[in-house]
């Protein structure tokens, strides 16, 4: 058996139904989510939590089925639901970071699923330099923040943004989407 056999293809299952994320992504969607990940990973170093990209799973209702996502960037601080490459907790963060494949679900029905599972931050990123910050209030997400990169990226690219949990952890917009756009 060659390598290829073993290797999974990367899909979501929502509601029995299972959507194929292939092809890959775009360079800047990755040069995003891995500039997202390295600022959130340094600011998680000596914490129970950690950062996840792209490569768990989040079963979502473990006790309904089997239906799992597979987020961008997550944070996950209760360790003991991680089995494999699963996790069955509640995320204090998910980020998705849109792909042409992807946009429709990710505003829509992912976005709902992270809402009823109860992940108190969310955010969509595009790669075209917006990020939208929403916050679980009252079981429901509240649109906090809409950042847009100018088309002059240095009139705001100093704009701070920190997550709500982890307030040590502060990032710009021009550290997210550091090396998207030429200068």
């Amino acid at each position: 058996m060659g390598l290829a056999e073993f290797e999974r293809k990367k899909d979501e299952k929502i509601n029995g139904v299972i959507y194929d994320m292939s092809p890959s992504v775009g360079y800047s969607h990755c040069i995003v989510n891995g500039n997202i990940y390295r600022i959130i990973a340094n600011g998680l170093r000596n914490s129970i939590c950690f950062a996840s990209i792209e490569n768990l799973d989040f079963k979502f209702h473990p006790e309904e089925n089997d239906d799992y996502l597979c987020p961008d960037i997550m944070i996950i601080c209760e360790r003991k639901h991680l089995k494999g490459g699963a996790y069955n907790g509640v995320p204090k963060f998910i980020a998705e970071t849109l792909s042409p494949s992807t946009t429709k679900r990710d505003r829509t029905e992912k976005k709902d699923i992270y809402e009823h599972a109860g992940v108190e931050e969310y955010w969509i990123v595009s790669p075209q330099g917006s990020v939208e910050i929403y916050y679980l209030q009252d079981g429901k997400y509240i649109l906090e923040q809409n950042y847009m990169l100018q088309d002059n990226k240095d009139d705001n690219a100093d704009v701070e943004i920190s997550l709500k949990a982890f307030p040590h952890i502060k990032m710009t917009l021009g550290d997210i989407f550091e090396g998207v756009f030429e200068r």
